[in-house]
């Protein structure tokens, strides 16, 4: 519940930030279309840039699906932000961390290094605490503790990452059943007509078709954030699993 709120608000302010957007570039694509002259029109179009090419292609294919995968979009990258945040705050020097608790250890005992854990933030520092908690009993108890501990530290870095590889995988389907549905609407366009006329579904099929591209935009960017939370993960597990065995010698020795 405690990270429920900055997700909420992060979300909060995207979506306002894309309402915003979204009203200023229907008021610029309004300015902008001159039905008296058509080449200063087009020369308009074109000079326009990526970014309000993309506002005004958004606005043209219709608040219905658009605007489910807009949602997609906003609250994942809500989550990729705060697992992002989340993962550099976990990340620890593990060598300071192990040094400062070696010499504590040799200076102070277990109580001495048990503080020095307790002053140091993250999931190494934790399972270190847990493993230290242990050790007057036996190894094979601290050892136990520290590998119950980096299962339960684990799951609390990967919290929530499910949520974006479910919103990759839902804006691309959504984007096509936004198309199957537009084409559909195109054809029953053609039956009532009775004529293939090009210009009676065109517009139709166009927006059918942005749906699709807006989903696999969505998706891209969500990856890119998904990869990059995946790889932060993996570099933090592996100085986990590194930091456990270091602790364990260390342990061993003092116990000579």
């Amino acid at each position: 519940m405690k990270r429920l709120f900055p997700i909420l608000a992060i979300a909060f302010v995207m979506a306002f930030g894309s309402v915003s957007a979204s009203t200023n570039t229907i008021i610029t694509a309004t300015t902008i279309v001159n039905p008296l002259q058509d080449d200063t029109s087009s020369s308009d179009v074109e000079s326009l840039g990526f970014h309000q090419e993309l506002k005004k292609r958004f606005i043209e294919g219709g608040p219905g699906f658009m605007g489910i995968v807009l949602l997609c979009l906003i609250l994942g990258l809500a989550i990729a932000i705060e697992r992002i945040i989340f993962l550099n705050l976990s990340t620890t020097n593990t060598k300071k961390l192990t040094e400062d608790v070696e010499s504590a250890l040799s200076s102070g005992g277990l109580d001495a290094a048990k503080e020095v854990c307790r002053n140091t933030k993250g999931p190494i520092a934790s399972i270190f605490y847990q493993g230290l908690d242990r050790a007057n009993e036996d190894l094979e108890s601290a050892e136990k503790a520290v590998v119950a501990y980096g299962g339960v530290q684990m799951g609390q870095l990967e919290k929530n990452v499910s949520w974006i590889s479910l919103f990759i995988a839902l804006a691309p389907m959504l984007g096509f059943m936004g198309t199957v549905i537009g084409m559909i609407q195109a054809f029953d366009k053609i039956e009532a007509a009775g004529d293939m006329q090009p210009s009676l579904v065109a517009g139709g099929i166009k927006v059918a078709l942005l749906t699709t591209v807006f989903g696999l935009v969505v998706a891209i960017i969500l990856q890119i954030f998904y990869n990059y939370i995946i790889s932060k993960i993996d570099s933090i597990v592996n100085n986990m699993e590194d930091a456990s065995i270091t602790l364990m010698d260390i342990l061993v020795k003092n116990k000579k």
